[in-house]
């Protein structure tokens, strides 16, 4: 079925992605062995090249931006400064950003594929904090993923916001954890909330 092959697809492509991490292959022979896992079939490079660029016409199709985006980010536009830290490529994360009209919303766009180092390691998080010249304590993350992103912002040193859309977190937020939301709505409560943030210092 969909459901069953949308499944393995993840699964696939969180083995891939730790392995990628972990420096055992490159950013394209990741996207290689995904396909030849997924499909359980011997494949030349040409032809996994080519099955994925047909699932990426699929995938850039069905991109679109969750109706919170717009809105809190037009919020947070003078208060706050943006970026974006990924797991992927900038030529897949680049595109994305000027296809859905947003990329001139952000200072810097890092991804693992050219930086080297890949969340949830905290040089990562720490290059994105560099590029927009501020101490990790100073900037907030927000990921869709509790470890990649929710664990690895903490233990970067910073503010971690963890989105969870589908409801999946039912454990409740540990000391020193990620803040946990459903939407980005939520967001501007959480950094109003701090005074690195906009709280004014109880201590004048």
């Amino acid at each position: 079925t969909v459901e069953e092959a949308l499944v393995r697809w993840r699964e696939v492509t969180d083995r891939q992605w730790a392995r990628f991490a972990a420096g055992e292959t490159d950013f394209q022979g990741q996207r290689r062995d995904r396909v030849r896992m997924f499909l359980d079939e011997v494949l030349t490079d040409a032809e996994a090249d080519a099955w994925f660029d047909r699932y990426i016409g699929h995938y850039e199709a069905a991109w679109a931006l969750f109706p919170d985006v717009l809105p809190v980010l037009d919020l947070l536009a003078t208060s706050h400064r943006h970026g974006v830290l990924s797991n992927s490529s900038l030529l897949v994360q680049d595109r994305k950003l000027r296809v859905l009209g947003v990329r001139d919303r952000f200072e810097a766009v890092l991804c693992a594929a050219e930086l080297g180092v890949h969340k949830p390691d905290a040089q990562a998080f720490h290059a994105a904090c560099d590029a927009l010249g501020l101490p990790p304590a100073q900037v907030a993350y927000v990921g869709d993923h509790p470890e990649i992103d929710g664990r690895g912002a903490v233990d970067a040193g910073m503010l971690s916001v963890w989105i969870d859309r589908g409801g999946l977190g039912a454990v409740e937020r540990a000391v020193a954890g990620p803040h946990r939301i459903a939407s980005l709505a939520e967001l501007p409560a959480i950094l109003g909330a701090d005074t690195r943030f906009g709280a004014p210092s109880t201590f004048g």
